[in-house]
């Protein structure tokens, strides 16, 4: 075991609200959370009832995160967000054709996401009249008619966008990918491009694969955690299950993020009787270390360096090694350069850039050099960077320097975000497939695919900037509103799209920003029935550690013109594609067995059995080389990388003249879908208009509590970015960094602000300037929020 060490805050005060005396994450303030949401949304029995399908075999699976289940479920095997996912989509309020009737798309757009979502469900099948700027009701044929009619008309099929979200399972996922390959493109930009992305593309560089190598049973067995850039308590809440357990039997919890997050800090247990009986809870994180934004590298290297000077020690003195030697030597190429590479690295540099002293860094080397067994995860505080996927690979060398790959109780944890991100990549959701994907596509449907690589998210965006987008079909989601730059996008969007079509469930800011043509088309929810041919459907799901697990639909539809996501692109390729293809859409719609024996033919070894294996309790794990020690990298080892010869590589320099600006989610909100607006988890309440500020920083600009401030973005490009109406709140966020909510800061983030390799837009890392507005500036804000 690891250990023992007492809790430990790095280079941190304690603001307020924000004391570790305060109320814990979790606990009873959740339990309330959830039925308040429950009676918001009206369903206050049905809600309540149905969250006892969730999670379980037989039942749905929940719409929320990638978080596993246990392969023996609890009876409520759910977290908070996950019941408010549900109760958003369960909700009784519906948005009917006549409420279109009375709103222009321009009176729409002047009102907040939140109030856009709070509408209720969709329910028919909606088209944009241009002449009244209101959407209409329209026939599913006839939009099936219109949709094909104008993508068999473009001349040119590569102008034609394909967005998926992370929601979509994998049959609907497999037959979105089918038909945009035989429409001819590999136009895939997804919700993964977005998150997760940088983990794809540098992973694999590491280990040859891009998942974790972790399953939920490692999380019983480790001895410690180590958590980087992610805030489990909000985007992941079950995950502080299983962090709760391991603190009772001893392990050790080691956080690395700028903001102090209450539930990483305590937690009560909702399903604990004990946790829910003392008022603060348990202590989670045995230290917390609060690096600088962007400085997670120089943190790992330090820590690496660490624990490579004690192994030196320990040789020369003739004393037990520290490294796993045995390991190194069978398993992995490239330590002594990385080895020589942190011998060589300068504390001043390293506390500089990290913003941690010397002796934090020590102390978290110590519990890992103790720790027998570890887990390092990591979420969007890590990707979300301009050298993201550097930093991806200082947690893999970090893991590999004693054999934390392979063995149970170790492992490489990336903590995915949607329910089924990783899902939709697995079946060929990917604008750059692999030759033998498309080679064994094409053999099992007997056509002929697209070997150009298509575009991502980032590309997409400047396609579209530059003119060379005419039609985006949006796989749910709500991209125009999760981009960068959504601004200069949405303008340009309006103003040049000939069409737009979006699958939904409700109403959100992406059906206003619309092409010249526009389509709703109402989807069914994952706690829905799907009933085809008189049969209820299973869709299947892959989660963060690679099980597949089957979720059926518990209660009826919000409305009887409601179709699934498999029959409304099974019915936009029958009107696309020749009448002469040799795919039977409607046959395949008709029985999603049918497309998991074809996903089953594409990828034979990975889905071998897959109808009868995934009826199974528990359903099955996806075969991760990495996980038995089998490297599938170019030296046929696992590699220790690190990005150039200095610190400066691969981190942002701290700088005295701009800020460095941190978006994140609020604890009422999953991705873009804002629940409510307040946030108890920072105690804010009422608002989302806020900037979390470091006492000295506020002090040093001039500023006070609840003044009004601009954001400008600090651009190479030119281009003038701002939001404004931000209010000043003093927060536990080390100097020279600040926090708001996305996507209200979205407009602040270029293009190009963005990691190199994978592309994915670096929004937790945002340069800007922060300016206080002058009082015609906020008589104006106050004027804009009156009206709206």
């Amino acid at each position: 075991m690891v250990k023992k060490h007492t809790a430990h805050q790095s280079n941190a005060q304690v603001y307020g609200s924000q004391d570790e005396g305060t109320s814990p994450g979790g606990g009873w303030l959740a339990l309330k959370a959830v039925e308040e949401h429950m009676f918001r949304q009206q369903v206050p029995f049905t809600g309540n009832r149905l969250m006892l399908a969730m999670n379980k075999h037989t039942g749905f699976k929940c719409p929320s995160c990638a978080w596993p289940d246990p392969v023996k479920p609890a009876m409520a095997e759910f977290c908070e967000n996950g019941a408010k996912a549900v109760a958003w989509e369960t909700t009784r309020k519906r948005v009917r054709p006549e409420f279109f009737e009375r709103h222009t798309v321009t009176e729409l757009s002047s009102w907040s996401d939140h109030e856009l979502e709070s509408q209720g469900r969709l329910t028919h099948p909606m088209r944009y009249n241009a002449d009244t700027d209101k959407y209409e009701a329209v026939d599913w044929e006839a939009a099936f008619r219109e949709i094909g009619g104008s993508l068999k008309s473009q001349e040119d099929p590569w102008r034609v966008q394909l967005y998926t979200s992370g929601h979509a399972p994998n049959e609907s996922a497999f037959m979105f990918q089918l038909f945009g390959r035989m429409y001819g493109i590999n136009n895939f930009p997804d919700c993964s491009n977005m998150c997760h992305e940088t983990t794809t593309v540098s992973l694999p560089e590491s280990l040859g694969v891009g998942k974790a190598t972790t399953t939920l049973d490692d999380f019983d067995h480790t001895d410690a955690v180590f958590i980087f850039g992610q805030n489990t308590g909000t985007n992941s809440p079950r995950m502080m299950g299983n962090l709760h357990e391991l603190v009772g039997r001893g392990g050790a919890v080691v956080t690395f993020n700028p903001l102090r997050e209450k539930a990483l800090v305590r937690f009560a247990n909702p399903q604990s009787p004990m946790d829910m009986l003392k008022p603060s809870g348990t202590t989670i994180s045995s230290q917390y270390h609060q690096v600088r934004i962007g400085g997670d590298i120089a943190a790992i290297q330090g820590m690496c360096k660490v624990i490579i000077e004690a192994d030196d020690r320990a040789q020369a003195r003739g004393e037990k090694r520290v490294l796993d030697h045995e390991f190194i030597e069978a398993h992995t190429h490239g330590l002594e350069a990385f080895a020589d590479h942190c011998r060589a690295l300068d504390w001043e540099r390293i506390k500089r850039h990290s913003g941690l002293t010397r002796e934090a860094i020590e102390e978290a080397a110590e519990v890992y050099m103790t720790a027998e067994r570890v887990i390092c995860c990591w979420g969007m505080g890590i990707t979300q960077q301009t050298h993201g996927g550097d930093g991806v690979q200082q947690i893999v060398n970090l893991l590999l320097l004693r054999g934390n790959i392979g063995r149970r109780g170790t492992g490489a944890c990336p903590v995915r975000g949607h329910s089924n991100v990783q899902g939709d990549r697995t079946v060929g959701i990917y604008q750059k497939p692999t030759e033998a994907f498309l080679s064994q596509l094409d053999k099992v449907f007997d056509i002929e695919s697209p070997r150009k690589h298509g575009d991502d998210v980032a590309a997409c965006c400047e396609s579209i900037l530059a003119g060379g987008v005419d039609t985006f079909i949006g796989l749910g989601g709500n991209f125009f509103r999760a981009i960068p730059d959504i601004d200069r996008v949405a303008e340009k969007t309006l103003n040049t799209l000939k069409m737009t079509v979006q699958i939904s469930t409700k109403l959100n800011r992406s059906h206003l920003i619309h092409g010249k043509k526009a389509f709703i088309l109402p989807c069914l929810a994952r706690t829905e029935k799907d009933i085809q041919a008189g049969v209820l459907q299973t869709v299947t799901l892959e989660d963060g550690m690679s099980n597949v697990n089957g979720s059926t639909g518990q209660i009826d539809p919000a409305s009887p013109y409601l179709k699934s996501e498999v029959a409304i692109i099974a019915g936009i390729a029958r009107a696309t594609l020749p009448p002469h293809t040799k795919v039977d859409w409607e046959w395949l719609s008709e029985d999603y067995t049918r497309i998991r024996d074809r996903i089953e033919a594409v990828f034979p070894d990975m889905f071998k059995n897959y109808n009868d294996r995934v009826g199974e309790p528990g359903g099955f794990h996806l075969y991760n080389a990495a996980r038995e020690r089998v490297w599938e990298t170019d030296s046929g080892r696992a590699n220790f990388l690190f990005p150039g010869d200095t610190l400066d590589t691969g981190m942002t320099s701290p700088q005295a003249d701009y800020f460095q600006l941190i978006t994140t989610r609020g604890h009422d909100q999953f991705n873009t879908t804002v629940y409510s607006l307040d946030d108890r988890y920072r105690d804010v309440y009422g608002t989302r208009m806020v900037v979390m500020m470091n006492p000295a920083d506020i002090e040093r600009l001039g500023l006070e509590e609840g003044n009004l401030i601009e954001f400008r973005a600090v651009a190479e490009d030119g281009i003038e970015r701002h939001v404004s109406g931000f209010r000043v709140m003093p927060y536990d966020v080390p100097q020279g960094c600040a926090a708001a909510y996305y996507p209200e800061t979205n407009g602040l983030i270029p293009i190009a602000n963005r990691d190199e390799r994978s592309h994915t837009i670096a929004a937790k890392s945002v340069p800007v300037t922060i300016h206080l507005m002058d009082t015609e500036q906020v008589q104006q804000q106050t004027g804009m929020l009156a009206t709206a």
